[in-house]
């Protein structure tokens, strides 16, 4: 009786083998719809943040050294001109900016 069990060939003897590699095709494929993305999406909030605060801090940096090399060496002592022209350089940018903007169309404006 003994043999007669041993010689049936078993049925299903990978089967152990065919759910790690289902699990496996799970799970990359959970990695690759789902956690990928929001990776991306972090990395990109992340670096934006960064980029915005690099700019914002190189922005008053460049600015406080305009002033002072016209404070110093073109206006001396005379600190309202050196003002007056950053402000004159930053309307005139503000100006150009304005004038580049693109229109908005009917259909974008809101009442």
């Amino acid at each position: 009786m003994a043999e007669e069990i041993d010689s049936k060939p078993r049925i299903g003897d990978d089967w152990p083998e065919k759910a790690v590699d289902l699990i496996d095709l799970v799970v990359d494929t959970i990695r690759d719809r789902v956690i990928r993305p929001i990776i991306l999406v972090g990395r990109a909030i992340v670096f934006g943040l960064l980029i915005a605060a690099l700019v914002t801090v190189l922005a008053v940096v460049l600015g406080v050294a305009i002033l002072r090399l016209l404070d110093v060496y073109v206006f001396p002592n005379e600190v309202w001109a050196s003002y007056t022209v950053l402000g004159v350089i930053a309307c005139i940018a503000g100006l150009i900016a304005w004038a580049k903007r693109t229109a908005r169309s009917s259909d974008d404006t809101t009442t």
